[in-house]
């Protein structure tokens, strides 16, 4: 059904076409059965695809990555399509339109998104009253960030702002330092500075009743040196794993032409180009650490071997999103029920 509505959804513009989509789902709840009717038809459930990671009891390993909705507005809305968790965000403290438009390209031949939203969002505080709002079965991720205005050396501030305001609405968290769509914030990936956000956190987490997990989201772009060096701060600032990895600068192989890809400019690129870059990192970082850190894996997942290929590589969740573009409303639940055909002990 899903490969019929595409076409004509791709003739349109990224952003319209997702504010439509979202108002159709904001609908289910004004819909009788309307959430439950499309849970049935979009979910899988599989005694085998139950997991516990870091903590906390996930019904399938398949996630939305954040950026899908960025002001957790439907976090109900889309676990009916049959996620076992949503992440929300990118969050920051004041809302803030993003960068100027356009700001969202298809590049339909390598299956690919290119993106520099820049962070857009309503702000912490309408975030948090959404959160405040879903369902507290659901598992809800919160991706925090800094503004896109607020000077490096006063991140760490932004940051634990998200992090208190959403402290008891969220269930996991993470810091978000890798995204290429917001000037300057890569240079936070810099142990030092990394290392201040961090404990600004931890040190509040410390003084709260219950302990929620902290992850790192890390670029495909940094080198083996550079990952080794988030990795002792993620190990020596006892945070809880990673998600790996972000969208990427790199070009590299595309099979659009150089003039459309020139002519799109600067963004983030996600999509098919990024599988074998987020498999290969999942992978490493992964016999870096043992297999002892768990791993959210995220990053060109387009067909459900793809998940596969990422829980074999080390990874103890996973995450879609231009996959979930390109594939539709029925993604997740194939994703499961591949997963459920294989045993726990071939994973």
């Amino acid at each position: 059904m899903y490969r019929f509505f595409r076409p004509i959804f791709f003739i349109f513009s990224p952003e319209p076409i997702h504010r439509i989509i979202m108002l159709m789902l904001g609908a289910l709840k004004f819909i009788p059965w309307g959430r439950r009717v499309v849970k049935k038809c979009c979910t899988y459930r599989h005694k085998s695809l139950e997991v516990t990671v870091f903590g906390i009891d996930f019904p399938n390993p398949v996630g939305l990555a954040a950026g899908f909705d960025k002001n957790a507005a439907l976090t109900d809305e889309l676990a009916c399509l049959g996620f076992g968790y949503v992440e929300v965000g990118s969050v920051t403290p004041l809302a803030q339109r993003g960068n100027p438009r356009p700001r969202c390209f298809r590049l339909p031949k390598d299956m690919a998104i290119i993106n520099r939203m820049g962070f857009n969002n309503r702000g912490v505080e309408a975030v948090a009253a959404n959160l405040r709002k879903r369902n507290p079965k659901l598992v809800v991720g919160a991706n925090i960030g800094k503004n896109t205005l607020t000077p490096n050396d006063k991140a760490p501030d932004d940051y634990e702002k998200c992090f208190v305001a959403l402290y008891p609405h969220a269930d996991y968290f993470v810091v978000n330092v890798s995204c290429p769509n917001v000037s300057s914030l890569r240079e936070l990936q810099d142990s030092a500075r990394l290392t201040e956000i961090v404990r600004r956190l931890t040190a509040f987490r410390a003084l709260q009743p219950q302990r929620k997990p902290i992850l790192l989201k890390l670029s495909p772009d940094l080198t083996p040196a550079q990952i080794d060096e988030a990795l002792e701060v993620v190990a020596g600032e006892g945070l809880d794993g990673v998600v790996a990895a972000n969208t990427t600068t790199c070009r590299d192989g595309l099979q659009s032409t150089r003039g459309k890809v020139d002519g799109i400019g600067n963004g983030g690129l996600s999509g098919a180009p990024l599988t074998q870059r987020a498999l290969e990192m999942v992978r490493y970082i992964s016999g870096k650490m043992q297999g002892k850190l768990p791993i959210i894996g995220v990053g060109g997942i387009m067909a459900p071997q793809d998940a596969l290929n990422m829980l074999q590589a080390g990874a103890s969740l996973v995450q879609v999103y231009t996959g979930f573009i390109y594939q539709g409303p029925g993604f997740a639940k194939k994703i499961c029920r591949e997963i459920a055909k294989k045993q726990p002990s071939k994973l």
